[in-house]
Parts: C-alpha cells; sequence; structure tokens
C-alpha cells in the first residue's frame, strides 16, 4: 500500500533544483536522512540517467528516479517532491518534469501494489492540483489517505 511506503517525512515541496542531477539528489535526501537509502544510491540514479538517457520520465513532467536494490536500497519507500521551476531531462516527450517520486525498492516484488496505487494517483488531474497549491507534506498525505 502506497501509504506503507511514504509518509509527510519524505515529501518535499517547491524544490529549486539547477538542474536534472540536483533534482534528483534533493528528491531522494528525505529517503537518505530517514535511512531508506544509503548515499550511493543517489550517486547509481545518477548514473543510470547518464548511461541509459532518462527512462525515469515516465509521463508527461513526472519522474520516478529509482536505481537497483543492491545499488543501496536499505527500505522500501517512495518519497514525494514537486520542483518549483520544472527541469528538462532529455525526454523529447515528457520533459520538463515537475513532480518526481523517488522509489527505493528493497526487492523485486514487495513496493509492486503501492506503484500500482501510484499509478492510479498519477491519472487523476486534480492529485497534481493539489501538488500544486500544496504549502505541506500534511496536504498531500492526507489526500492520499483520502483516496
Amino acid at each position: 500500500m502506497l501509504l506503507d511506503l511514504t509518509s509527510e517525512k519524505l515529501v518535499r515541496l517547491q524544490i529549486e533544483a539547477k538542474d536534472w542531477k540536483d533534482a534528483i539528489r534533493q528528491a531522494a535526501e528525505p529517503l537518505l536522512r530517514e535511512k531508506k537509502i544509503k548515499a550511493g544510491y543517489i550517486d547509481e540514479i545518477i548514473r543510470g540517467v547518464e548511461e541509459i538517457g532518462p527512462y525515469i520520465v515516465l509521463t508527461k513532467h513526472v519522474a520516478l528516479p529509482h536505481a537497483r536494490p543492491e545499488a543501496g536500497a536499505l527500505e522500501s519507500a517512495i518519497g514525494i517532491a514537486t520542483l518549483k521551476t520544472p527541469v528538462v531531462f532529455g525526454n523529447k516527450d515528457n520533459d520538463p518534469v515537475k513532480y518526481m517520486f523517488c522509489l527505493s525498492a528493497r526487492d523485486s516484488e514487495s513496493h509492486i501494489q503501492a506503484l500500482g496505487e501510484l499509478t492510479e494517483l498519477l491519472g487523476r488531474e486534480d492529485f497534481y492540483k493539489l501538488l500544486d497549491r500544496a504549502r505541506t507534506a500534511q496536504e498531500v498525505i492526507q489526500y492520499i489517505k483520502n483516496m
């Protein structure tokens, strides 16, 4: 369940990022602070995008930064971040990115249900409107609780 993998402590709103790498670092910072990932996990996310391309940009304006579990995932978790100014990742169809959902997965299965719920949220226009106007992490978590 999505609420099992996220919390107010993992939400960052209106991040001011200078580029896509900085956006990833800032979006993933709460996961590092809350000991959901090791520092090297963030470096692996960035390395993956550099080597493979912007595969983490899933749909218009949305990225799902993640790396393999062995890269330093300590617990399964999903961080939620919005960017004050969208950044370009190099995905011509879906740039610029404004919403980031940073995933830490301890294995290949335990987070699947939560991702399904996140996918449902990403299909809701009102979810994006909430993310744009939210001033507190509590507002975001309350929306998820009410879905």
